[in-house]
């Protein structure tokens, strides 16, 4: 089940419009975090990549891949400089779950992002959220609200005139073709 998740200031916990428990979300996500931390490098279950966000206003785009599975973010920006970002992807070790996150690591953007665009390949997406604040150093996450993008079964996109231009994480959790076997 797909699920298209957000918060509020009036309610401090994630909530879901449809689906399973948001306990059971998160408790999926830790999941698939420790069995990705424990795989052995030799594996290659998981990498983490880093790469520059450049404001002008042109459309941009940066990949990573692990075996069949991909994830690329495309975006276009204005204001400020280059800001470093990284890029996370990985699969379970069940290989049913592929995962894609994509953030600055110093937690807030100060770039205005006019579009962005999340694709997963060869997985469906079954969680995705975005964020305007990664949590770091005692800061908080603080979601995107729902309206201002969507979640398809490959693809987290903004809503062109919702959007409110700002995003520093996106998280994606895809289930993969092993798992229909």
């Amino acid at each position: 089940t797909r699920k298209h998740c957000y918060s509020s200031k009036m309610a401090p916990h994630s909530a879901c419009s449809f689906g399973p428990s948001p306990f059971l979300s998160v408790l999926k996500v830790l999941l698939l975090i420790v069995s990705l931390t424990c795989t052995s490098a030799a594996q290659e279950k998981s990498k983490t990549a880093e790469f520059n966000v450049r404001p002008g206003g042109m459309v941009h785009s940066f990949s990573e891949s692990i075996g069949e599975y991909s994830c690329s973010f495309t975006y276009a920006s204005q204001g400020g400089t280059n800001e470093q970002w990284q890029m996370s992807v990985g699969i379970s070790d069940d290989d049913r779950l592929f995962s894609c996150s994509v953030w600055r690591p110093q937690g807030k953007s100060y770039l205005f992002f006019t579009q962005f665009k999340a694709e997963v390949t060869a997985a469906k997406i079954e969680y995705a959220s975005a964020f305007s604040q990664a949590a770091v150093g005692g800061q908080r996450d603080i979601a995107l609200k729902e309206e201002e993008y969507t979640v398809g079964d490959s693809t987290v996109t903004h809503k062109d005139g919702k959007f409110r231009a700002e995003l520093s994480k996106l998280t994606i959790i895809a289930r993969t073709r092993h798992d229909e076997l």
